[in-house]
């Protein structure tokens, strides 16, 4: 009798879970944020499929020049004859995979500055700061097309110029965070224990620094697919004929009053990738709020 007590009194107590389960718990009850998932995640899925999904060659030139959309061209064709359908699957996997890369090297650059500056302060943080402050004071379009510049146009130098703008925003972030963190009760029991201060930074005080890098992270990569449109925009970004979106918008902008079709869907590409992570970091900002939690 006494251990079938004990056992349904051990049965009650609830599990602790996980802050990656809570946090997705949470994202479910925010129909906004769920819709921008399955939108992006639908995007990456169909730029994979692309070769498969795809009804021609990217590359592949025809006679139907500047024709509207039809059965057999869905979103009509450009000035080439190309399809543009078939183009959009295509340049997505350079607009999207750009802001994906940029991004995530940014970040590694980012959480050694933030975690170094946050965790040290004093005379390291000063010089740390006032570095990202020169790099802060210049607009971050004006950095981006400077750095665009002196490295050239192309695929891999359009990442390299885009991450560099990201570093300052979210290493400051990361900082602050590591500023608040490096005194709590964690930390100085590590401390006490001889805990080195890479294993006190990397273990304890990064892990419980990075939410809020998350969802800045999440509206990077819709801010990066942008700039890197205005890149191949104004002809600094991946060039013709790689079928990037951008590039496309700057290739059919003569044509917008005689063939609009040619400008509305890249323009509409962008648009709903931009939308769709801006849904998403918004919902994942309120996830990651403690005082949202459910």
């Amino acid at each position: 009798m006494t251990e079938a007590i004990i056992q349904r009194a051990r049965g009650a107590q609830p599990k602790k879970k996980s802050e990656f389960v809570r946090v997705l718990k949470q994202l479910s009850y925010n129909r906004g944020a769920m819709l921008g998932l399955c939108i992006f995640v639908l995007e990456l899925v169909i730029i994979l499929l692309a070769p498969i999904l795809a009804p021609y060659d990217y590359a592949a030139m025809s006679s139907a020049i500047r024709e509207g959309p039809s059965l057999a061209h869905l979103c009509g064709t450009d000035d080439l004859g190309r399809d543009i359908l078939s183009r959009i699957l295509y340049g997505g996997r350079y607009s999207i995979t750009m802001g994906i890369f940029s991004v995530m090297i940014a970040v590694v650059f980012s959480s050694v500055i933030g975690s170094i500056a946050g965790y040290f302060g004093g005379r390291v943080d000063n010089i740390i700061m006032r570095i990202l402050d020169v790099i802060q004071s210049l607009p971050g379009m004006l950095l981006t097309i400077v750095m665009s510049a002196v490295l050239g146009s192309g695929y891999f130098n359009t990442i390299l110029a885009l991450s560099v703008n990201c570093i300052p925003g979210q290493a400051r972030m990361l900082r602050a965070q590591m500023m608040k963190n490096r005194d709590a009760e964690y930390v100085e029991a590590s401390q006490s224990i001889n805990c080195s201060r890479l294993r006190i930074i990397a273990v304890h005080l990064f892990p419980n620094s990075f939410s809020p890098l998350i969802v800045q992270m999440t509206m990077g990569v819709a801010n990066m697919i942008l700039m890197a449109s205005s890149l191949s925009f104004i002809g600094l970004g991946v060039q013709p004929p790689a079928p990037e979106w951008g590039a496309m918008l700057a290739g059919s902008r003569e044509f917008f009053r005689s063939s609009p079709h040619m400008v509305v869907f890249p323009g509409l590409a962008i648009a709903i990738t931009i939308l769709a992570l801006n849904l998403l970091g918004d919902g994942l900002r309120d996830a990651l709020d403690p005082k949202l939690k459910k």
